[in-house]
């Protein structure tokens, strides 16, 4: 459970699309629509703020209806709100096709899901145990 804050009037509250949906869907506080040029991006706004219980964080991923029917994504991948940011939380998308796409006032532009996190201090060492895998990277494990 987080909390969320209107900062503008016509903002839309977050809700699951269904009851098993794993986010809530994230909806465009625009007035007006907005175009994205095929190629281009945009930061588009939700109009609300939230607070995130210490120990998670929001990851705002695509819709993978817009993803895969008009090539819309999130301009960074994955966006992350951090537990202690309390802004408007804003959608960097990106049209990875040619073809323009015009978000609607109120239209479902991202989701987003609250995941546990492990708080973390890194500690710098002299070496690093060994592994099976070792070394091995990209395609080490699969296909060459």
């Amino acid at each position: 459970m987080f909390k969320v804050l209107k900062l503008k009037e016509n903002a839309i509250v977050p809700k699951r699309a269904t009851t098993g949906s794993a986010g809530v869907d994230l909806c465009a506080c625009i007035d007006e629509p907005l175009t994205i040029k095929g190629r281009g991006h945009a930061l588009v706004p939700t109009g609300i703020a939230i607070a995130i219980p210490e120990g998670y964080a929001a990851m705002l991923y695509a819709r993978s209806g817009l993803a895969i029917k008009h090539g819309l994504g999130l301009l960074n991948g994955v966006g992350v709100v951090d537990s202690d940011y309390r802004g408007e939380v804003c959608v960097g998308l990106v049209n990875n096709f040619d073809e323009d796409y015009t978000i609607q006032p109120g239209e479902r532009i991202a989701q987003l899901v609250l995941t546990p996190v492990a708080l973390f201090v890194p500690e710098e060492c002299d070496s690093l145990d060994e592994t099976q895998r070792g070394t091995g990277g990209f395609g080490s494990t699969g296909k060459k």
